[in-house]
């Protein structure tokens, strides 16, 4: 008389070789590792986009090609509210270093005029002008630029931005000039400086952004209009031809 157990133990073999209960113990396995994988290609397909279509656009400040115009994107300003945090306040410096070496005649500072710690624009007006000595002509604010897609997106449709230098942090940068040529914007990244910035928060950031380039593929795909929509500006348009102008004057004497 057999037992269960001999009647178990008595059960073909599989062509593989396996018996049917370890093949059915390993296909869930097997399921569970194809889910995976196919999720880990779904995240990296956008950033491997965003990387990807940046390749060739990015430089440091020393490097960089001209435009005339640099748009400085905006973050988080002090916790006390009374300038820009070190990260922000590394992106102006590069963007005035733009100015002062000839790579740019104008600066357009995009964030978020009501931002949680406060009004970005503004600190990056007054950073800019008060304590890097930038003439407050050659400065544009747009405080409706409440992420990077909507930087982008009004720099092209409210200022009429064709050609640009984005100024961010190295983690950030990859994203915001994809989704700049994306939008129609003759993009080229300048990595912006960020002395203080600790390893964990650049690998925190990076990770972010990993993540973040979902939602940036998402908004290009459907060709999201920007949150605020606003008429067209010459601001940017004429204040580039008053740096045109002062400059031939200069050069002629």
């Amino acid at each position: 008389m057999t037992s269960p157990r001999d009647e178990v133990l008595a059960e073909p073999d599989g062509p593989d070789g396996a018996a049917p209960t370890a093949r059915r113990r390993r296909l869930p396995r097997r399921l569970l590792v194809s889910a995976a994988a196919a999720a880990l290609a779904l995240a990296s397909g956008p950033w491997l986009w965003t990387t990807g279509a940046a390749r060739g656009h990015l430089y440091d400040a020393a490097g960089a090609p001209t435009a005339d115009v640099v748009i400085v994107l905006g973050t988080a300003v002090a916790a006390d509210g009374r300038g820009p945090s070190p990260r922000l306040a590394g992106r102006l410096e590069t963007a005035a270093h733009l100015l002062a070496s000839g790579r740019a005649r104008v600066i357009l500072v995009s964030g978020d005029g009501a931002g949680a710690s406060g009004d970005e624009p503004a600190t990056m007006t007054a950073y800019l002008v008060e304590r890097l000595g930038v003439d407050p002509r050659r400065v544009v604010a747009d405080p409706f630029g409440l992420d990077t897609y909507d930087s982008c997106a009004r720099a092209r449709e409210v200022y009429g931005i064709d050609r640009a230098l984005v100024v961010t942090q190295s983690y950030h940068l990859s994203r915001a000039v994809t989704l700049c040529r994306h939008l129609g914007i003759d993009a080229d990244g300048v990595t912006a400086r960020c002395p203080d910035c600790p390893t964990t928060l650049v690998v925190g950031k990076s990770v972010r952004d990993y993540f973040a380039s979902g939602k940036a593929a998402w908004d290009a795909v459907r060709r999201r209009p920007p949150a605020v929509n606003s008429p067209q500006n010459s601001d940017v348009r004429d204040a580039v031809a008053a740096a045109a102008g002062t400059a031939r004057r200069s050069a002629g004497g």
